[in-house]
């Protein structure tokens, strides 16, 4: 799996949650961890919602619940969760450690992705 296990994670949840942790960490202190994590690890975590920031153009709020990012009542969480799981998966398929497949693929930073390419203008216009 390699270098595409981390970098799919990324691109996926990056997008909701490039915002500071939700409690600053105090000095000499280190930042809260993550809780309710089912597929990312811990060191994934901001790296990976950074990515998704830019791969879906969210926020945090737009997966997680404001002020409880663990629970999972938000539906587009459980979502996250399952193309991360389907990136992964459909990379593993490559064979090579670099990563073909990304949040960005195919949202192109939209929540949601096209089915296909917008039509071209009419010529002459």
């Amino acid at each position: 799996m390699g270098p595409m296990r981390f970098f799919l994670p990324m691109v996926f949840l990056g997008a909701l949650c490039a915002q500071p942790p939700q409690e600053a960490p105090q000095p000499g202190r280190a930042a809260p961890e993550p809780k309710n994590l089912k597929i990312l690890k811990p060191e994934e975590v901001m790296p990976a919602m950074r990515s998704y920031t830019a791969g879906l153009g969210v926020r945090c709020e737009f997966c997680h619940v404001q002020g409880d990012r663990a629970s999972d009542a938000n539906p587009h969480k459980v979502t996250a969760r399952e193309m991360i799981a389907m990136t992964r998966q459909i990379n593993t398929h490559f064979g090579e450690a670099k990563e073909r497949v990304t949040c960005y693929t195919c949202h192109r930073g939209e929540q949601q992705p096209k089915a296909r390419p917008d039509s071209p203008a009419p010529a002459g216009q």
